[in-house]
C-alpha cells in the first residue's frame, strides 16, 4: 500500500479560465476592446478528422478533451495579472448545445472579476453592450460594505463584479 500523503501532488495556482463560445474571435475582441485583455496565443483549428488515431481506437479529440469527432479552436488571452481567460469554439461534433447554462444549472459558472467602482463598471458595461443586472449593495456579514453586480456580456455569458 502506497502513502497517501507522499503520492499527493502539489496543487500550486490556478492557471486559467476557459468558457466554450459560439465564436471565438468575437469574443475575444470584444474582451480585449472592452476589458483590456491581452492575446497570449492562439491554437487550431484542430480536427480529429486530420489527427492520429490512438492505440485504443478513439480519436485523438476523445482521448484528450472528451469529445469524440470534435474540430475546435482557442484563443488565451489575459484578462487581468492574475487570470488567464481560455476562449474555446469547437465547429464539429454536430448537435453542441448553444445557450450557456444559469448561474443555477448544473455546470453554470460565471467569471467573477474585482474593479475598484462596481456602479462606474455597471454603467462602462452597459454602455458597452452587457446587460447588467441590480447591484447587491451588501449591508450586513463578513463583506459589510462591498458591492456585487452580475452582468451578462453580448453573448449571455455571466460575470460578476465585485469591488
Amino acid at each position: 500500500m502506497t502513502d497517501a500523503a507522499a503520492d499527493k501532488p502539489a496543487f500550486l495556482a490556478a492557471d486559467h479560465v476557459s468558457w466554450t463560445v459560439a465564436d471565438a474571435e468575437a469574443v475575444a475582441t470584444f474582451y480585449k476592446d472592452i476589458f483590456g485583455a491581452e492575446e497570449m496565443f492562439r491554437m487550431g483549428p484542430l480536427d480529429a478528422a486530420e489527427l492520429p488515431v490512438g492505440k485504443d481506437g478513439r480519436d485523438w479529440m476523445e482521448s484528450h478533451v472528451n469529445v469524440a469527432g470534435a474540430k475546435l479552436m482557442l484563443i488565451m488571452l489575459k484578462i487581468a495579472d492574475n487570470l488567464n481567460f481560455q476562449l474555446v469554439q469547437y465547429d464539429k461534433p454536430e448537435g453542441r448545445g448553444t445557450t450557456p447554462p444559469r448561474n443555477c444549472d448544473v455546470g453554470g459558472h460565471h467569471l467573477g472579476l474585482r474593479v475598484d467602482d462596481v456602479e462606474k463598471t455597471s454603467r462602462y458595461l452597459a454602455a458597452n453592450g452587457c446587460t447588467p443586472m441590480e447591484v447587491i449593495d451588501i449591508t450586513e456579514g463578513p463583506l459589510a460594505g462591498k458591492k456585487n453586480l452580475y452582468v451578462l456580456d453580448p453573448w449571455g455569458h455571466q460575470l460578476e463584479i465585485v469591488d
